[in-house]
């Protein structure tokens, strides 16, 4: 640390006078504070990891990924998710190194601010609240699709109001509670991820009661990689890059382990814990998931939710439950299906509480309104109120069907997911360089990232391009619509318009590397360091807890 310090009096010394060291003094402490807030560090490092579990593993892995197999076929379903999951790296390595270094609650626009323009701060305040809080009504219209898995009568408005006001709920409790509802959802989406990765492969096996060894059987027929739009290998391109984007959904929330930062224990420890851990268990558990389910099922089977090929709707099921129906196991799909509902619930909680957190870090840095800034217990409460004012979209779940909403919302999610994720890698690039301006050497830092900065040169490359083409189809004969055309690209001009209406009317402009700001707000969290209890594990199963969680 001794390059930080040696930066910070650096500055003291081209400071102003003595007689104004007091006046100063007090604004630096004021500054600090409206970056730091008043939250509680009530998260430990299980509740950190996961969170971003439960954020990150939900519809996208056990509903989403049907839309995926049916469009692409099981080849390109299982490229997508893993080149997918080394972008997914690449920005939490750029965001984990920051968060560690300066950790603030939501401190992503505060980040862009501070290392980039005010500007980008501002819209990305906003754009990764809506983002993060679009996820909400989402997670709630995909809960009660699941729920239609068992016949029942109940009203769609009845679901979708016990859903959704649970989350606000939870939301309102002290942090602690909410991360300890997380680790209890957490641990069994973990429990069942694995359970459902054996159990996939023993079907694969012939190890079920219809005794059928599948083997590679749906990647030969009908073939490991389908057509869209077109024939030949333009078509199976075209269907493999059409589904990146719901890939990008599927890991969309694999970040919030920084976003929780700003109220973990020593979040010096347990944030580069949980970067270095949380992201090799999703990609993982996605990878191998994705892998094993697409060889019980068939990219032709019309109870794929959004089965596009055959412009058949829906049966709202996981492919992971229909592999199992065909597999002959009468009882387990329901209980899989409950597992599915709790994970659905589960991630539209974690993206609730990241929202406000977002929100609340915003109103801090003077980019959203002072209301915003209220909060009582350690509960940023006028920005809950705001995330379930957004969230009522969840009741056009009402009038529409759940697969269209799913749709719509889904799609929205992941461009702004990945304009947020190349504004990250942007931010971490001046962050870098800023760095090195100042004469900060990064093995000084509490994380040093690995092949840096190419990770997020990388990552800013591939969100853009994937962000810009993704609707490509929209263009093609006969195929330009709302449907295919707003969802797509609606978060590309508002993210612009946003971004050119601030810089214009505050005039602001870029920071420059001699002007960047990396000290404000350390020195609370560097007062905090060494005041946590360091636990050691005592024998072999404590060891073996403490790599879990």
């Amino acid at each position: 640390m001794g390059d930080i310090e040696g930066g910070r009096r650096d500055e003291i010394k081209a400071g102003p006078p003595d007689n104004q060291e007091d006046a100063i003094g007090d604004l630096k402490v004021e500054r600090d504070n409206r970056h730091v807030g008043t939250l509680n560090r009530g998260l430990k490092s299980r509740h950190i990891q996961f969170m971003a579990l439960s954020g990150a593993i939900g519809t996208g892995l056990f509903v989403g990924s049907g839309q995926v197999i049916s469009l692409a076929g099981p080849l390109s379903a299982f490229l997508a998710y893993l080149i997918t999951a080394a972008n997914v790296y690449c920005v939490v390595q750029s965001l984990g190194e920051m968060a560690t270094y300066l950790p603030l609650p939501g401190a992503v626009p505060v980040y862009a601010s501070r290392y980039v323009d005010e500007a980008l701060g501002f819209v990305l305040g906003w754009n990764y609240w809506y983002q993060l809080a679009i996820g909400c009504p989402l997670e709630v219209t995909v809960s009660v699709v699941i729920v239609d898995y068992w016949p029942n009568d109940i009203p769609d408005v009845a679901l979708i109001t016990v859903f959704f006001f649970a989350m606000v709920i939870t939301n309102c409790l002290p942090v602690r509670m909410y991360g300890e509802a997380e680790f209890a959802f957490g641990a069994v989406k973990l429990t069942t991820i694995v359970g459902l990765i054996i159990l996939m492969f023993i079907i694969t096996l012939g190890g079920t009661p219809s005794g059928e060894k599948i083997g590679f059987k749906y990647w030969i027929d009908p073939g490991p990689m389908n057509e869209y739009l077109a024939a030949g290998s333009l078509g199976r391109f075209l269907a493999f890059w059409k589904v990146f984007i719901q890939a990008t959904f599927s890991y969309g929330g694999s970040e919030l382990v920084a976003t929780a930062a700003g109220e973990a224990e020593n979040p010096r420890v347990s944030i580069p814990k949980a970067i270095r851990r949380v992201f090799w268990r999703i990609a993982l558990f996605y990878v191998l998931a994705i892998f094993l389910v697409t060889l019980c099922v068939s990219s032709q089977d019309g109870r794929l939710l959004e089965a596009i090929k055959t412009s058949a709707p829906g049966a709202a099921s996981s492919p992971f439950v229909i592999a199992i129906e065909n597999g002959g196991i009468h009882v387990l799909p329901s209980i899989i299906n409950a597992v599915v509902l709790s994970s659905a619930w589960s991630a539209g909680n974690s993206f609730f509480y990241s929202s406000t957190r977002v929100l609340y870090a915003a109103a801090l840095d003077g980019k959203a309104p002072k209301l915003l800034k209220y909060e009582k217990w350690g509960v940023p409460y006028a920005c809950v109120g705001a995330t379930t004012v957004l969230s009522f979209l969840c009741y056009m779940n009402v009038n529409n069907s759940g697969e269209q909403v799913f749709f719509w919302f889904s799609n929205i999610s992941a461009v702004s997911t990945l304009i947020v994720w190349a504004a990250i890698c942007v931010t971490y690039l001046r962050f870098y360089h800023g760095l090195r301006y100042n004469g900060i050497s990064r093995d000084t830092l509490p994380y040093k990232s690995p092949l840096q900065p190419y990770l997020a040169y990388f990552a800013v490359c591939f969100c853009l391009t994937v962000a810009l083409f993704n609707g490509y189809d929209a263009f093609f004969p006969g195929k330009f619509s709302a449907k295919t055309f707003i969802p797509p690209y609606i978060n590309i001009p508002i993210f612009l318009s946003l971004f050119l209406g601030y810089k214009l009317i505050k005039r602001t402009s870029f920071v420059k590397l001699s002007e960047m700001d990396l000290w404000s707000g350390k020195a609370e969290i560097d007062r905090l360091e060494g005041t946590w209890p360091e636990v050691k594990p005592r024998n072999f199963l404590e060891r073996l807890w403490f790599w879990i969680a």
